[in-house]
């Protein structure tokens, strides 16, 4: 119980499975990573990154949390960002929800789930920023739903607003914000069309110096 074998041995035959294909992977990976996205998602299970768009490690950079937050006061998430942007110098930085989400489920139901309500409160603002919009819908999954790529679509304007990516757009260095989001059911992944590039496409409001 306290060892995990199975882990350890599931371990052993992935790391002799990917030597078989490139004996010298491992060698090369230690040496450095050189990613050029960053993907910041939810923490769920059944979303994992580097499987969704078939990665190899090394090939993408990751940050995960409850419903993929970005939220001015977490410290982690920005500081993950900061390391991408200014050291590892990505081009891209990937937003990705998914469908039926725990945490947007959870912040929609009006129940007490203790300390996590201090994080669900954050969706329940941007419900409450696309009310009208939501409540027209009739069924419950669609409004899930529809809250869980409208959360993507804030959370592409949270990092647009740091501080971070607005020096870096500034000294010109190449750098997109994207959002995505996945259908457990199906495996798929779909663009929202929410796309950021440089300081010209987000409000004045935002913009710092």
């Amino acid at each position: 119980m306290r060892v995990l074998k199975n882990l350890f041995e599931k371990n052993k035959q992935w790391a002799g499975k990917i030597k078989e294909f490139d004996p010298d992977f491992f060698t090369k990976l230690s040496k450095q990573q050189n990613p050029e996205f960053l993907w910041v998602g939810c923490s769920d299970s059944r979303v994992p990154a580097n499987e969704i768009v078939d990665m190899m490690p090394g090939e993408i950079f990751v940050h995960r949390n409850i419903a993929n937050l970005v939220i001015h006061t977490d410290l982690n998430c920005l500081s993950v960002i900061q390391y991408a942007v200014e050291i590892l110098k990505v081009k891209h930085i990937i937003v990705c929800g998914h469908y039926g989400c725990g945490g947007i489920k959870a912040a929609m139901d009006n129940r007490d789930h203790g300390l996590i309500d201090n994080w669900l409160r954050n969706i329940k603002d941007i419900y409450r920023f696309y009310q009208d919009r939501i409540d027209l819908l009739s069924e419950e999954k669609d409004r899930i739903d529809l809250l869980c790529e409208l959360n993507v679509v804030e959370q592409v304007a949270n990092i647009c607003h740091t501080t971070i990516v607005q020096r870096a757009w500034k000294s010109g260095q190449e750098l997109a914000v994207h959002g995505w989001i996945y259908s457990i059911e199906d495996g798929i992944l779909k663009d929202l069309d929410v796309c950021t590039t440089n300081l010209d496409e987000i409000s004045q409001t935002h913009r710092i110096g």
